[in-house]
């Protein structure tokens, strides 16, 4: 049987992403094993998964080592792949945001100092408001930069907000909400359309099932 290999992002995501898949009808119960193993095959559902780092999720997508994966909107909007995205899973749910110290006031007066994992989202929110900024690209502990004076604000993911608050920082603007969505490479969606089109349809419905179970 022709299977669809789906790229999973590990950690807490990925497995909240693998019971969507399973309750879609798409379970593999050696994923579920306690192992060292990165891949993973279910012949009778037709799928086959693998593990791979959040943010490489969509290369291998777009390189078509896998079919379809899942990767967060921030990925998306970040690196722009070439792929097809084809449903939000309604997991992982939180929001881009520009944060910084609770008094900070950004008056115009000067360039503004920008923290950030995501420059290119940063740019984008930036020129839309068409402000001047310096980016600062990190890779970690961006809520340290407004606190030693490298940066005079963040833009970085924010799912509770608890570590702002800790860290004396608060959010001044939501760029755009961020979750998990379902994405395709584009030869594969031609090749294995229906059952790609069918996997997507039943994330959608389950998705959709999961949101009206929450409101």
């Amino acid at each position: 049987m022709n299977m669809v290999n789906i790229a999973l992002p590990k950690g807490r995501l990925g497995e909240t992403v693998y019971r969507s898949f399973k309750a879609a009808g798409y379970a593999c119960p050696s994923i579920e094993e306690e192992n060292r193993k990165l891949v993973f095959e279910n012949p009778e559902a037709g799928v086959r998964y693998f593990w791979v780092k959040p943010s490489d999720v969509s290369i291998y997508v777009e390189r078509g080592a896998a079919d379809v994966g899942v990767a967060g909107k921030d990925i998306l909007l970040e690196y722009r792949p070439d792929v097809y995205e084809l449903a939000d899973l309604n997991v992982g749910r939180c929001r881009m945001c520009v944060a910084a110290k609770a008094d900070f006031h950004d008056d115009g007066a000067r360039t503004l100092r920008v923290a950030t994992k995501f420059p290119r989202i940063a740019r984008g929110y930036y020129a839309s408001l068409s402000r001047d900024i310096d980016v600062i690209k990190l890779n970690g502990s961006i809520e340290l930069a407004p606190l030693l004076g490298l940066s005079d604000v963040i833009v970085d993911i924010v799912e509770t907000g608890r570590t702002l608050a800790e860290n004396g920082l608060e959010v001044k603007a939501e760029i755009v909400p961020v979750s998990a969505r379902l994405i395709a490479n584009k030869v594969s969606w031609k090749f294995k359309n229906d059952a790609i089109r069918r996997m997507a349809r039943l994330l959608a419905e389950n998705a959709a099932a999961q949101k009206e179970e929450q409101a």
